[in-house]
């Protein structure tokens, strides 16, 4: 239950396609007319199609392959941001947003407004967003799905604003693609950002940046370098996706990428986040459905709305959330993630930061309801060996 970090297992075909890259293949897509390198250039092109297909985006050369969502996130902030601008961001967005715009903050002299969101469900107030916009704002982001709490903010609602404004927005999505339907066009999002390695089900070392066509000409590159096309110029291509795509791909990541975002078209984006929101509302109950287990806090929304399927607890007795999950994996086998999760803004706005955090647990697609009912079962006994202090 830790597929916020990452997803396991993987669809079988995403293990098999890196396979036959590394045996039959072996090829650096573009850098060469032979066979190989074509084939693995059709596979790679493929997943753009997937991709695009997936977020309902209009251009297959507007993803934009990176090593994760970070890189993504870095792509997009420094190739949109300029000295003096003005940036919008929330307390629920994880460090990848925060850090590259507080270095920014030094680099750049640029400002920033972090807009402070609902204490109780980690929610944003749209308006909020709205009232921090100023003469000098460049760009706006927000996390979709908060990687602590689970909870999904309004983004068609902040990106209706943006787009009123002409202010790009810039959406985290790193816990909700392939876990739920993501429309870049119905929600106004002009960049997402996100991995390949978490809901896509492909493996680590992946992500990519979509780019609302038209706002590459406002961005520039971050990094140059060989393309493998118009080689005979000494300067960065102006063509998607060369312009910012510089140096060799991972292409045996990508290719099982590919895999992974194909078995959710082939499942079905709506039947997945239906189950999911199955998945939800068994956790939900099985921590409340007799009241609130004793000594037990669950965080952020209480309801299956605007929440993903990624929970946060803290059990009364367990002062550092590690042992919490030292318990879990080695009397129930239950793997989990402790800490502060890379989002410090976040903890401080439930009031764990300054305690080491929370225990979290994420669902993934080959999680069944039994699952989550014995995850239940198992933290209400953890909680029933510490008698609540009054």
């Amino acid at each position: 239950m830790d597929n916020a970090a990452t997803s396991f297992p993987k669809p079988p075909a995403v293990h098999q396609a890196m396979m036959h890259y590394a045996t039959e293949l072996g090829a650096s897509p573009g850098r060469g007319s032979y066979a190989e390198a074509r084939e693995a250039g059709r596979l790679m092109y493929q997943c753009r199609q997937r991709i695009c297909k997936l977020i309902n985006g209009t251009s297959p050369e507007h993803v934009i392959f990176t090593l994760n969502t970070t890189d993504a996130l870095n792509l997009a902030i420094r190739g949109i941001v300029r000295p003096g601008d003005h940036v919008i961001t929330t307390w629920m967005d994880h460090n990848s947003i925060l850090r590259p715009y507080n270095a920014l903050v030094d680099q750049m002299s640029i400002e920033q407004t972090r807009v402070k969101v609902d204490p109780q469900t980690g929610l944003v107030d749209p308006q909020d967003i709205a009232k921090a916009i100023t003469p000098k704002t460049r760009l706006i982001s927000v996390v979709h799905g908060s990687n602590v709490t689970g909870t999904v903010q309004p983004v068609a609602e902040v990106g209706k604003i943006a787009r009123e404004h002409d202010i790009p927005l810039l959406v985290d999505a790193a816990q909700t693609l392939g876990h739920m339907p993501v429309d870049v066009q119905a929600m106004n999002i002009d960049l997402l950002a996100f991995p390949g390695h978490k809901g896509l089900l492909g493996p680590l070392g992946t992500g990519a940046l979509y780019i609302r066509p038209g706002l590459e000409k406002k961005m520039r590159p971050v990094r140059e370098g060989g393309t493998g096309s118009v080689s005979e110029h000494d300067v960065q291509p102006d063509f998607m996706p060369d312009r910012f795509e510089p140096g060799s791909h991972n292409a045996i990541g990508i290719i099982g990428l590919s895999e992974g975002v194909q078995w959710i078209l082939d499942q079905g984006i709506d039947k997945l986040w239906q189950h999911e929101q199955d998945l939800i509302r068994v956790m939900l109950d099985g921590l409340t459905d007799t009241g609130p287990i004793p000594g037990l806090t669950l965080y952020g929304p209480q309801g299956v709305r605007n929440r993903c399927g990624v929970f946060s607890v803290r059990i009364e007795g367990y002062d550092q959330p590690q042992t919490l999950s030292d318990v879990l994996e080695k009397e129930f086998g239950i793997l989990t993630r402790s800490g502060i999760h890379c989002a410090p803004l976040a903890h401080q706005t439930f009031g764990t930061h300054g305690l080491g955090g929370m225990t979290r647990l994420s669902f993934g697609p080959f999680l069944t309801k039994q699952d989550v009912k014995y995850a239940c079962d198992a933290l209400a006994v953890i909680a029933s060996r510490h008698p609540v202090s009054k």
